[in-house]
């Protein structure tokens, strides 16, 4: 294995950890620290320059994965305009999707969606859920109005994003 190889999968480790530290971090407190995201970003950079010193990434690819992460971080500032998100999930999703770029933002988004619902749906069960569960209520409708830790989601997205980079 090449030491730009080595970097590369070096700077996927850290992305997958630095996505578990805010799952786990969401799912405790309900908050997602800046620092997380700044990481994630940082990682990035690191992979996308050893990429592009290997001849495995372009500029234009660099140029492509910032504009699915702008993109990703518009659709989130609506998001949390709208009450739907916090800004510590809109921040993670747009980081994590730098990983993603035009070729992978659509698993990244569907993976997302799909284990949010699910959680989504386990709190429509009874499922006490992160760190407001118990102030919930056991109505239905106290549990529409509760939070739900999205970290978790985005994080599973982003696994699938270093797996099938790190397949690649």
């Amino acid at each position: 294995m090449s030491l730009f190889a080595s970097v590369q999968t070096g700077c996927l480790i850290a992305f997958a950890l630095l996505l578990l530290l805010a799952a786990w971090q969401d799912w405790r407190t309900m908050q997602i620290a800046d620092g997380i995201s700044l990481g994630i970003i940082a990682a990035f950079v690191a992979w996308a320059t050893t990429g592009i010193a290997a001849g495995t990434f372009s500029l234009l690819d660099v140029v492509w994965a910032v504009a699915c992460a702008a993109g990703m971080f518009g659709l989130g500032a609506l998001a949390f305009a709208a009450g739907a998100m916090g800004g510590g999930d809109v921040k993670l999703a747009a980081a994590a999707s730098l990983f993603a770029g035009p070729a992978l933002i659509l698993d990244f988004v569907t993976v997302t969606a799909l284990i949010g619902g699910l959680l989504g749906v386990a709190i429509l069960a009874g499922a006490r859920i992160g760190p407001v569960a118990s102030a919930g209520g056991c109505t239905v409708r106290a549990r529409l109005r509760g939070n739900l830790p999205y970290g978790p989601a985005i994080a599973a997205g982003g696994l699938w994003v270093a797996l099938a980079l790190a397949l690649t």
